[in-house]
């Protein structure tokens, strides 16, 4: 390697670190205060980097708050895919499949006809309808990431990921009521609870709540509700290839490198070969990598500009959620 080329990388590293230890420390202060109190990380994660905005103006921590907020989020959005086996989706057989694909498809779908509704445009309703319907702050993030560049789509993001994290951390206290008061019983409580819960994390905390069964199955429902991220993905790549959203003329790749990188590990992680030590600290350096930039994208926010949002939104993603529970409801009545 040249001279030039390692001033140009200790030159850009220099830039970077100030606002990626910024983001770490706000991610670090999070993960305690979640520990500590209960509620959603993610939702720590940007409220204390909301608190902090300032830092992303015209400053040394500009640069790498932005590297942050776009680049370590594709790369936790990727590690996602060692989450994922093939043999645990087998395991269940086709009708939770056949659910989880009519559940993301129907849901993404009614919200983008009621974003439309409401006059939002279709991709904020791919993004709330993706997020309720997928895996939460995580697939917002992911679909964010693929969705094409519009001034407004960092405020959207922003307010799906509270929005959705808001709405789980209910859902994981009203749901497992729910299902006990229709007398589910554990097998299919976990599919209920598996296939409406946003979040991965309240997923597993109201499945294990109720018994180990329905915690098992709610667990592996919820990820095959996070495998359906990758062709979500690709669709949203292709909608922004379409519509050309690049100025400068670049394209965006069909299926984005990360989207890449969350299939290969998926198919690695069915191969059975890893170890359980080393897929536990992937799983837990994607969800670090998810906080830390989850951090500075809440960094380049301000409270007013979420606040100025209006009721419609609100009422937008709370309705995409009680559209999910009556339609998984419905699914398991038919069988499914």
């Amino acid at each position: 390697m040249s001279a030039i080329a390692l001033t140009r990388i200790h030159s850009r590293t220099r830039e970077l670190v100030p606002g990626f230890i910024v983001s770490l420390i706000v991610a670090a202060a999070a993960s305690f205060l979640s520990e500590h109190y209960g509620a959603p990380v993610m939702l720590f994660a940007l409220l204390l980097g909301m608190a902090l905005n300032f830092l992303a103006g015209d400053g040394a921590c500009k640069a790498g708050i932005e590297f942050t907020a776009r680049t370590v989020l594709r790369i936790g959005v990727a590690l996602l895919g060692m989450r994922i086996t093939l043999e645990q989706i087998a395991a269940l057989g086709w009708k939770p499949v056949a659910l989880v694909v009519i559940l993301v498809v129907v849901t993404i779908g009614v919200s983008v006809v009621a974003a439309k509704a409401l006059g939002f445009q279709r991709l904020f309703g791919m993004l709330t309808g993706g997020a309720t319907a997928i895996c939460g702050a995580s697939a917002a993030l992911a679909l964010a990431a693929a969705l094409p560049n519009h001034p407004q789509k960092e405020r959207a993001t922003l307010f799906t990921v509270i929005g959705v994290s808001a709405l789980s951390t209910t859902a994981m206290i009203l749901y497992p009521m729910i299902a006990n008061w229709l007398s589910l019983s554990p097998q299919v409580a976990g599919v209920f609870l598996g296939a409406t819960i946003h979040d991965v994390a309240q997923v597993v905390g109201a499945g294990y709540s109720m018994s180990t069964e329905t915690g098992d199955t709610a667990t592996v429902i919820k990820l095959m509700r996070v495998a359906m991220l990758l062709p979500v993905i690709v669709c949203a790549a292709m909608i922004t290839r379409m519509q050309g959203a690049d100025p400068t003329g670049k394209r965006p790749p069909l299926l984005p490198w990360f989207a890449v990188g969350f299939l290969v590990l998926a198919c690695i992680n069915s191969t059975g070969w890893i170890a359980p030590v080393v897929q536990g600290s992937v799983n837990e350096l994607s969800r670090w990598c998810l906080v830390v930039s989850i951090s500075a994208l809440g960094m380049k926010t301000q409270l007013k500009e979420l606040a100025a949002v209006g009721i419609k939104p609100i009422l937008l993603m709370v309705g995409e959620t009680v559209f999910l529970v009556v339609l998984v409801l419905l699914l398991l009545h038919w069988g499914l």
